[in-house]
């Protein structure tokens, strides 16, 4: 299956294609920064799957992690792992602002307080890989 994105301006468009690995919401300190909110609820995808059409920045989070958003608008759009294997993908991106669920929280040591999970999905103290 197909599904498409972009940013807030139109100037950037994605396509994803086939089913992502996981759906997370990750509630770690780098991603709250980058995002500007409490979390970052991606579809994480093989790298190969992902196009993109239109002009990116991006800004290295760690080592490991590049953050791409949108030249114009500074969408955030995508967290890519620098070692070519893997791209999370913004829920909120995508044309069907409801073509993912998440199906467990990552990170949840690091959440913010107000924050309350009570959707019933697993919760993991730091990261599960991939």
């Amino acid at each position: 299956m197909t599904r498409e994105g972009g940013c807030l301006c139109g100037a950037v468009r994605f396509r994803a294609e086939g089913e992502p690995l996981n759906v997370r919401v990750c509630h770690c300190r780098n991603c709250q920064k980058a995002m500007g909110s409490p979390f970052f609820a991606r579809a994480l995808f093989d790298q190969r799957a992902l196009s993109v059409e239109g002009e990116t920045a991006r800004y290295p989070s760690s080592e490991a992690l590049d953050r791409v958003f949108c030249r114009i608008c500074g969408t955030r759009l995508f967290s890519r792992r620098t070692n070519g294997t893997v791209v999370g993908v913004a829920l909120a991106a995508f044309d069907d602002r409801n073509a993912f669920a998440p199906a467990e929280h990552i990170w949840v040591s690091e959440k913010m307080d107000w924050v309350k999970l009570d959707d019933g999905l697993p919760q993991y103290k730091g990261t599960v890989l991939p």
